[in-house]
């Protein structure tokens, strides 16, 4: 999360056609399960569920000093305990988090501090437990990178574009390169070029036999957003489901698989400067749809998404100013939109 955004976010509301509800089914709301959770407000951060808990790791509270190292862990949502305090990574702004094999997974981020400066990593550190974390290696065969997107594919981790610099970089540090490991040590390189533009910023999912990559962009020093949406049933070979989804191009939202749907959680855009409260939702990547709910969290980007007993949650994220808000929606099993 970068310290140069303009002070005063529009709060940005994208018309849509409401969702259709079936006979006889209730509009589902969104929870806030707590205003303040135990951990410091934050954005940036990794998340994942991982032994019946929800986890969130690191992540950013300012621009002008090293990012967190803390590792926090909740049951509900509402009450978290604080596992570790300091953790042995060090680049946990923006890195790349996954459940994968019965482990929690953290790789790759951006470190900005007095030392060693600032630097993006492609280590790989994995852990049982959140206290005990195994460097799986020091130097993954994809080049030190932040904001990638991250799936599990026929039993094994991919990982998809990112940009090899932050605040300092420009368009030729953002990749469309896709690799995948099955141990998190040895790395393949499946494409170098996938189809899709090279992106940062962006998210992936995987619902059926595909892998989906949306969005994205490139944040300095040459702003662009995208809201194309691209699938592949290899990771190699790629195509492009839609050019332009009708939510807003954007950077720095969050996304889940829920109920058999692909969904994208607000974001930011500039031109001018805006935070999104928006959920959308697709089944196959080209026709999507906005949930309309009464209730809904602030606009705010970089926040975490999680689907955790039959729930879809967030957590957290800059909402102008950040937040350790917890909030979850649950859809009802036979839910039709």
């Amino acid at each position: 999360m970068p310290s140069i955004l303009a002070p005063g976010l529009a709060l940005g509301l994208l018309l849509a056609a409401p969702c259709a509800w079936g006979q006889g089914s209730a509009a589902p709301d969104w929870v806030l399960e707590t205003k303040a959770a135990g951990w410091q407000a934050r954005d940036s951060q990794g998340e994942l569920v991982f032994g019946d808990r929800l986890w969130i790791f690191g992540g950013w509270f300012q621009s002008y000093e090293a990012p967190p190292r803390d590792v926090w862990a909740s049951g509900d949502g509402r009450e978290w305990k604080l596992v570790e305090k300091q953790a042995p990574w060090i680049h946990s702004d923006l890195p790349m988090a996954i459940t994968f094999r019965d482990r929690m997974w953290l790789m790759g981020g951006w470190y900005n501090g007095r030392l060693p400066g600032h630097s993006a990593s492609n280590q790989v550190w994995s852990s049982t437990d959140g206290v005990a974390w195994r460097q799986d290696t020091t130097a993954a065969a994809w080049s030190p990178r932040l904001a990638s997107a991250l799936v599990e594919f026929k039993g094994r981790m991919w990982l998809l574009g990112g940009t090899e610099n932050y605040y300092f970089g420009d368009d030729k540090s953002l990749k469309n390169d896709v690799w995948s490991s099955a141990d998190g040590k040895e790395w393949k390189l499946e494409t170098a070029a996938a189809g899709w533009s090279p992106r940062a910023y962006h998210q992936a999912a995987v619902l059926g036999d595909r892998i989906y990559v949306f969005g994205g962009g490139n944040y300095v020093p040459a702003y662009h957003a995208k809201n194309d949406v691209w699938s592949s049933a290899d990771g190699v070979t790629w195509r492009e489901e839609t050019a332009a989804a009708p939510w807003h191009p954007r950077l720095w939202f969050s996304s889940a698989v829920y109920r058999g749907r692909i969904w994208v959680l607000g974001g930011w855009s500039n031109g001018p400067s805006q935070n999104w409260g928006d959920a959308w939702h697709s089944a196959d990547g080209k026709n999507w749809q906005r949930l309309e709910t009464a209730t809904m969290w602030k606009e705010r980007h970089e926040h975490s998404a999680f689907v955790f007993r039959d729930r879809l949650w967030i957590a957290g994220g800059h909402a102008q100013p950040l937040s350790s808000e917890v909030w979850s929606l649950s859809l009802p099993a036979d839910w039709k939109p």
